[in-house]
């Protein structure tokens, strides 16, 4: 096998932002050490990263706080001095904007919200004038590249929603011409659900195997492989919220009836608790508070035994035992997720033999957005 030098580079770059990426901070000959590099290699790589504000040394303190006597230690660090990434978070209901620095990035930098949908007339030019106006209100006016996670089935290799049950308008719409307008940057188009589980990822890597279930205005998951996103021959997976329970009979955004989100999406679940119980508001804090306590009511077992059949279905099919739950129901009493994890072990084949997990943990859309950018656009792979 022959090493086309570039393709080499390329390679040892890529492998040292990855490793400084779990690393946090590091010295040079710590990374040259770590990943079998000349010390001479890995300096010039360092170099050129800096030279492209991609890195940026800081200085090492003391325990106590203090700089250490004599030269100042320089570590490197991705750069969390400016915003590298401009993510766009597209909901059903809200679009929501952040700037996202390279080696720090949380759920809490977004800041810029304006709605995602039209009632009347056209969606797309509404969202892209509305894009415009935010666009003006942010700091950075240049960036590496914008990471937009879109609900429903996205084909990240073609750039485009190809379905979105709950924001049909994003189906037809261009988003990154949308988007290359009122930003001059390369535009990627991501699975929320996908982004959401490379963040966890990112700030867990010790979660090397799991199948992420987010609950919110839909039901929706992703799988993580040996640190890696599990990739499926069609750009779709994880669509548990389009599992079908029997008795169902509540039609979902996608044309069908009976889809489990109907039951367990946060207005499914409302739904269902102003049926059981009409003289109380409908509304989450009053859920919240009914359900803190009531404990489970009938209605809500079922529709949690409904989400746990879906769950426990793909931990077979998969060979995992370890779920992650993000959204509406980590908001819920920790009696909700203790509900679902027994229903879910009942469900799954491993849990016969050995432990199945189901654990609670936020969000981390913003984290895994600047995984997906820092690994397609700042450091890309390239073809054999």
């Amino acid at each position: 096998m022959i090493f086309h030098p570039a393709r080499m580079g390329q390679h040892n770059k890529r492998a040292l932002v990855r490793q400084l990426q779990k690393a946090g901070v590091a010295s040079r000959a710590t990374l040259a050490r770590s990943l079998g590099m000349s010390q001479p290699t890995a300096g010039k790589i360092v170099d050129e990263l800096l030279a492209e504000k991609i890195l940026e040394e800081v200085e090492v303190l003391e325990n106590n706080g203090a700089s250490r006597l004599g030269r100042p230690g320089r570590q490197l660090q991705l750069n969390r001095s400016r915003a590298g990434f401009l993510g766009i978070r597209l909901g059903v209901v809200e679009t929501d904007l952040a700037e996202l620095p390279l080696g720090a990035a949380d759920d809490s930098l977004w800041k810029l919200t304006f709605p995602s949908a039209q009632a009347n007339g056209n969606s797309a030019e509404v969202w892209e004038k509305s894009l415009r106006a935010a666009f003006k209100k942010l700091s950075a006016k240049k960036f590496l590249g914008v990471i937009l996670s879109a609900p429903g089935i996205v084909d990240e290799a073609q750039n485009k929603v190809v379905f979105s049950p709950n924001l049909h308008w994003t189906e037809s719409a261009d988003l990154p011409a949308i988007v290359g307008r009122v930003c001059n940057a390369p535009v990627l188009v991501v699975q929320e659900e996908r982004a959401m589980a490379l963040g966890h990822h990112f700030n867990h890597p010790g979660d090397e195997d799991f199948l992420l279930v987010d609950f919110g205005t839909g039901v929706g998951g992703a799988v993580i492989v040996g640190g890696k996103p599990f990739v499926s021959p069609l750009p779709i997976n994880g669509e548990l919220g389009h599992t079908l329970a029997l008795g169902n009979h509540r039609r979902c955004g996608c044309g069908a009836v009976g889809c489990v989100e109907t039951l367990v999406s946060r207005r499914g679940l409302l739904e269902s608790f102003s049926a059981a119980n009409p003289k109380l508001k409908k509304d989450w804090a009053t859920l919240q508070n009914f359900i803190s306590a009531n404990g489970i009511e009938p209605w809500l077992a079922q529709s949690l035994d409904a989400a746990a059949v879906a769950i426990a279905g793909a931990l077979n099919v998969l060979g995992l035992r370890r779920v992650i739950i993000t959204g509406s129901l980590t908001e819920l009493s920790s009696s909700v997720l203790a509900h679902l994890s027994r229903s879910v072990q009942n469900g799954a084949m491993w849990a016969r033999f050995g432990k199945v997990e189901c654990v609670g943990a936020p969000r981390c859309r913003a984290a895994g957005m600047v995984a997906i950018g820092v690994d397609r656009l700042v450091v890309p792979d390239l073809p054999d």
